[in-house]
Parts: structure tokens; C-alpha cells; sequence
């Protein structure tokens, strides 16, 4: 170990989590009985590993967990690995063993930390331009954006999990005057509420236990640029009122300290819960609302947009052939069919994940069907085949294909504007009363669509 390190032992399970809580660690050593007395009480029941590592885990997502473990013990030790634990070893323990071992995890949160930096580089420069839209309502954000960024109005984002907030957030400070300096983000519903006011703020030396040095805030970080806030509904009540305190007159303190910082940054926050109502439910600060809804910007979920599917798919294709080593070019047409009648409850990052993972169990030269799970195909309405009969004239046969295709249209259209007939018929470049007249001829019920179109929860 590093001459550095600081050692924290524990030996009693309200002191494991109030320290896992409370101090920031690297690596935990913990033995297997230790583990399954932790596991006992999470599940009231038999020892699960699960249960256990998931919830440290959340607490301290990039720590890493060696089990030590008796030789008799080490296939129960295995078992905490294949739930997340990061290594195990033997009893009794061995001084050399135990720097591999911590060399091996530091390497691996390094290459998990390039990784990431690398993902993040693909979503910088120009490349944040090759996604383009033809969605109304996304043509409307972009707009906002434009408008907004570069003023010094504070920016309230507004959607689902998964629609793009955070990419959003990354357009405004490209297009801000602030686009030299940093751009940080926290994720506020992944910091404990004990650490969040540390996190955002800083802290003095002394300031708590465990607060060992001073520490720099990400309000001192982001300083001369951009913070965004994610999930600002998660914060406490008095990290709340301390960030009222930065929006209205531009100081804070670190933690335990009386000194006023001055905060240089622009904010930009992000909910996909109702702010206004947690402020109706008394959960969260109403004058705090009004300061972070200057100017907020709705992302619309991706089922509201189908039509930007194909323009997302092409992008992170290529963008996977860049990290996959592989050249892959678009998807099948049955894929493609199943993408667009999907109803993505996860939104954008259900569809990058979805396709990674067929990027990577892809052997062909485009996205076939069978790298695909096969619950994207079960509620996929099959293409049918249009009926030819050659006895009738080649006018007849034309004019059932036309009605063909335009019912098939109407369908899909209405379906994407969950049966909205204003935008429907815009998006067509009829009348409301030609749609009207069309639904009719075709027998489509503008409410139908509006159940089919609601996304799965």
C-alpha cells in the first residue's frame, strides 16, 4: 500500500455502514463471515450475496471488495464475486498477496476510468453535431438552446430517465461563452445525503469525521463554467437552501468553514420527477424552484420522436465501430421495423444500450435479428404482404397498393403522435379535415392510438 493510505477498521455492522456512508474509500477487506452476517441481515433470512453487494454498491459504486475467506470457504467466497464482490483471498492473509491484489483493482479503475473518458470524448467536439433531428419537437429544443445558451440564465431540464439531459446539458455549455471552462456534472441522487453538501461545496479540514484535508468542492471546480445538476429533486432540505444561497447571491462556504466563496459558474439542473409538485408535497424548496425555472426545457421521451430512431441508430453503429473494432453497416429491415414500433420505456439510453449489445454479438456486416433479444420482436406488428391478383388491371391492382400504403401510413403516424391531429396532419402536409376524412375512409379511431402509443412502465 501506498505510504499515504489510511486505514479504517470496523467491526460491528452499524459502523460498516455509517463509515461506508461517511468516508471515502478505495478498497474494503471484509471477511466472509463478516459478509454473511451483513447479507443475514439484509435479507432476514438465509445468506444471499446479492442483496449485500448490491447495496454497498450503490453506496460506493467504484470501490473495490475483496471477500477473505477461509480455504474451506472459498467457494461461497466465488459466489459474492459473481454478485459484484471484485476478488477474494485466503486466510491466512499475505502482506504480498494483498498489494497484487490492490495494484489489480487500482489498474482496473483506471481502465474503467479511461473508458469512460474515452466514451465521453465521442459526445465532445464536433461530433455532438452529427446527431440531427427531424422531430418537431426536438427541432424546438434544439432552438431553445440555441437561444439560451448564450445568456446567463439558469437552465431547469425537464424528461424522463434516458431522453438526453445530460447531452442537452453538454449543447448549452458548447454554446455558451463559458465553453473554454469545465464543464462538471454530478449526478445528485448517487451521493449520500450525508456527503452531498461536501460534494457540491467542499469541506475544511476538520470539518467531520474523516474530513482528514480540506477539500475542493464541484462548485470550485466548475468554476468559470458550467455545473449541471442531476436529479436536483434528490438533494436534503439544507444542501437546498445553500443552493438558493449560490442563486440568488453568488457565495457559499465549504463545509465546517466561515469563509464566503464567490461561485463563478453557470447552472444548468435536471428532474425527470415534478418539481412543482414535490413543492406542492413540501418536498422541496418552492423559492429554490422559481430560482432553478428561469428558463426549463422539456426533452420529449423517444417514442414521441420515432422518427429520429434511424438517424440514432446510424450514429452509435458507427460510433461502436470505432470502440468494437468492426465495421458494421446499418441494421435489417426487420430490425429496423421492430426499432420504430418499439415503445422505449428507457428512452434514448435503452436503445444505445440495446445496441451495443447487438454490436458486440454481431459475426455479419449489419444488425441482424438474432443479436437482438426476442422480446423486441414480440409486440412488433408484422409487415403484411399485399395481395396481387393478376386477373385485374394493372389500375386495380395500383390503387389497392396505394390504399395499402396509406393506411399503413396513417397508422404509423398516428401512432408516433400518440393520435394527436394537429400533428399528424402537419407532419403529412394535409389539412386536419383531409386526416379526418382519411381515418374515416380507413376506419382508424384517433383514441386507439393514444393507448398503443403510452409508453410501458
Amino acid at each position: 500500500m501506498a505510504s499515504n493510505s489510511r486505514v479504517q477498521a470496523v467491526s460491528e455492522p452499524h459502523q460498516f455502514w455509517e463509515s461506508l456512508q461517511s468516508i471515502a474509500c478505495d478498497c474494503l477487506f471484509i471477511d466472509l463471515a463478516a459478509l454473511e452476517k451483513l447479507s443475514t441481515e439484509e435479507e432476514a433470512r438465509e445468506p444471499h450475496p446479492s442483496a449485500v453487494i448490491e447495496r454497498i454498491k450503490r453506496l460506493r459504486p467504484m470501490m473495490g471488495i475483496v471477500v477473505i475467506a477461509a480455504n474451506a470457504d472459498v467457494r461461497k467466497a466465488v459466489a459474492y464475486m459473481k454478485h459484484g464482490a471484485s476478488t477474494y483471498i485466503t486466510e491466512p492473509v499475505d502482506v504480498d498477496e494483498m498489494r497484487l491484489v490492490l495494484d489489480e483493482i487500482q489498474r482496473e479503475w483506471r481502465q474503467q476510468c479511461e473508458l469512460a473518458y474515452l466514451r465521453e470524448r465521442l459526445w465532445q467536439g464536433d461530433t455532438i453535431d452529427h446527431v440531427q433531428t427531424v422531430s418537431p419537437l426536438m427541432k424546438k429544443v434544439t432552438e431553445n438552446v440555441r437561444s439560451v445558451a448564450p445568456t446567463k440564465a439558469t437552465v431547469l431540464l425537464l424528461g424522463e430517465t434516458g431522453t438526453g439531459k445530460s447531452f442537452t446539458a453538454k449543447m448549452i455549455h458548447r454554446y455558451s461563452n463559458r465553453k473554454d471552462g469545465p464543464f462538471i456534472s454530478v449526478h445528485c441522487g448517487a451521493i449520500p445525503d450525508t456527503l452531498i453538501e461536501s460534494e457540491l461545496f467542499g469541506h475544511e479540514k476538520g470539518a467531520f469525521t474523516g474530513a482528514h484535508r480540506r477539500k475542493s468542492g464541484k462548485f470550485e471546480m466548475a468554476s468559470s463554467g458550467t455545473i449541471f445538476l442531476d436529479e436536483i429533486g434528490t438533494v436534503t432540505p439544507s444542501a437546498q437552501v445553500k443552493l438558493l444561497t449560490v442563486l440568488q447571491e453568488g457565495i457559499y462556504q465549504r463545509v465546517g468553514g466561515e469563509t464566503n466563496l464567490k461561485a463563478d459558474v453557470r447552472v444548468i439542473a435536471a428532474s425527470n420527477g415534478d418539481l412543482k409538485q414535490m413543492c406542492v408535497d413540501g418536498l422541496f424548496r418552492k423559492d429554490l424552484y422559481y430560482r432553478l425555472n428561469v428558463f426549463p426545457i422539456t426533452i420529449p421521451q423517444l417514442f414521441e420522436r420515432r422518427e429520429d430512431i434511424p438517424l440514432f441508430v446510424d450514429f452509435f453503429v458507427n460510433k461502436f465501430n470505432q470502440f468494437n473494432a468492426k465495421n458494421i453497416q446499418g441494421v435489417h429491415p426487420d430490425v429496423m421495423h421492430a426499432l420504430m414500433q418499439y415503445d422505449w420505456p428507457g428512452n434514448l439510453r435503452e436503445l444505445e444500450n440495446l445496441l451495443e449489445r447487438a454490436h458486440i454479438l454481431e459475426t455479419t456486416g449489419q444488425l441482424t435479428p438474432e443479436s437482438f433479444p426476442s422480446e423486441l420482436f414480440e409486440r412488433m406488428e408484422p409487415v403484411t404482404e399485399i395481395a396481387i391478383d393478376t386477373s385485374e388491371t394493372l389500375a386495380a391492382v395500383r390503387s389497392k397498393a396505394l390504399a395499402e400504403t396509406e393506411r399503413r401510413y396513417l397508422k404509423q403516424l398516428l401512432l408516433r403522435n400518440n393520435g394527436r391531429i394537429n400533428a399528424s396532419a402537419g407532419e403529412a402536409g394535409i389539412s386536419t379535415r383531409q386526416l379526418n376524412k382519411l381515418m374515416h375512409k380507413y376506419q382508424l379511431e384517433k383514441n386507439a392510438f393514444k393507448t398503443s402509443a403510452s409508453p410501458t412502465k
